[in-house]
């Protein structure tokens, strides 16, 4: 593998994993109310956060899990549990609504006020776990090892995607009130549940690859990766 081939194969891995534009419904909800201005602010801070975690992992997430013992195989069972839980949440019919508050406060040209507030709330789930989730993780740590063996290019490969993916998500977030509009209530509680459903069957893959790893083979490989090497 080399640099490109990294770059590449970690932009599309975590694209698929963080998968902003399905995450938009919940975002468009939790900003009810909010200007275009505002939206950009918290989509921002939400893109950087993105962007800090995910290089913290990319640089230390393998001198990280050694130095507390952990593998990988068990760090994906643990966020595959986590995951599980959010994704039967997001199935619920008034999950929506949880985020559905409008800030009573707000101020439509208080953009770094509303987005600290905002920001406050949206962290959990939308910044973490959905976004910056087990898989996610998971996937810079990986490629985090391949770029040991590249060198300077394949860091500043993986660099380079991490970056983009959030460039992308602060896209996506930024338009959402578009998107909303386009899709009516209706349409994003579809999404929404879509999602969920899709983070249940996510969950309990990194499950069974988690467990797999563990036992050594216990678990049909067949199972852990359906699809053979290019699967997520």
């Amino acid at each position: 593998m080399n640099a490109v081939d990294l770059g590449v194969n970690l932009f599309v891995a975590l694209f698929a994993l963080a998968d902003p534009i399905g995450n938009v419904p919940i975002f468009a909800a939790a900003t009810l109310g909010a200007t275009a201005a505002q939206r950009r602010g918290i989509s921002g801070m939400i893109a950087l956060t993105m962007i800090g975690f995910l290089v913290f992992f990319f640089v230390t997430g393998l001198a990280l899990l050694e130095f507390f013992g952990i593998s990988l195989a068990a760090f994906r069972i643990a966020g595959g549990i986590l995951l599980l839980f959010l994704g039967l949440d997001m199935t619920r019919d008034d999950f929506l609504k949880t985020f559905a508050d409008v800030d009573p406060t707000n101020d439509p040209g208080d953009v770094r006020g509303y987005a600290r507030r905002r920001f406050q709330r949206l962290v959990v789930p939308i910044a973490i776990p959905l976004l910056i989730g087990p898989g996610a993780i998971s996937a810079v740590i990986i490629q985090a090892g391949e770029a040991r063996e590249i060198g300077a290019a394949g860091w500043a490969a993986g660099l380079a995607a991490i970056v983009a993916v959030s460039v992308v998500t602060f896209a996506c977030f930024a338009v959402s009130g578009l998107i909303s509009r386009l899709l009516g209530e209706v349409g994003m509680a579809i999404v929404v549940r879509v999602l969920g459903l899709i983070l249940c069957a996510l969950a309990v893959q990194f499950i069974i690859v988690g467990l797999g790893e563990a036992t050594n083979g216990f678990i049909n490989l067949a199972a852990s990766a359906p699809y053979g090497e290019g699967g997520h």
